[in-house]
């Protein structure tokens, strides 16, 4: 099948088939006759495996090693829950940041919401990010 078959096989663009190429994790053949790269069913496979790890939090990176060690006939889900278990606290790091983060915010617009506009002078420019104060 072509990029654009396989592409549409899996439910994703032209452009991510060409990126997973690119990076060597789908290995097209040419065809001789017209030049097009030809997918065959195991790199259908690999494709909806790298969707499936995108899924789940694994980085291109992540999926290239988990590649790696399933080509050279090894394993890999000692590294798959190694790798998952550093998304996952990367993960829950992020989270917790973006909790905080909403937490200022609200605090924001509770306390602007009380404060009148004031106009730019030239030592302010928006009083209610410049006198915002917020307890942790």
């Amino acid at each position: 099948m072509r990029v654009n078959q396989l592409a549409q096989a899996v439910g994703v663009t032209p452009d991510t088939v060409r990126f997973y190429t690119r990076v060597g994790y789908l290995e097209p053949t040419k065809n001789p006759a017209n030049g097009y790269k030809d997918y065959d069913d195991k790199n259908l496979r690999r494709l909806q495996f790298i969707l499936s790890a995108r899924q789940l939090g694994f980085s291109v990176e992540d999926i290239g090693s988990i590649l790696a060690e399933s080509d050279e006939g090894k394993s890999p889900c000692p590294l798959v829950r190694q790798l998952i278990e550093r998304r996952l606290r990367e993960h829950e790091q992020r989270f917790n940041e973006t909790v905080l983060l909403r937490n200022r915010m609200l605090a924001a617009v509770e306390q602007w919401s009380t404060k009148g506009d004031k106009q730019p002078t030239g030592h302010m420019i928006c009083h209610l990010i410049e006198e915002f104060t917020h307890e942790p």
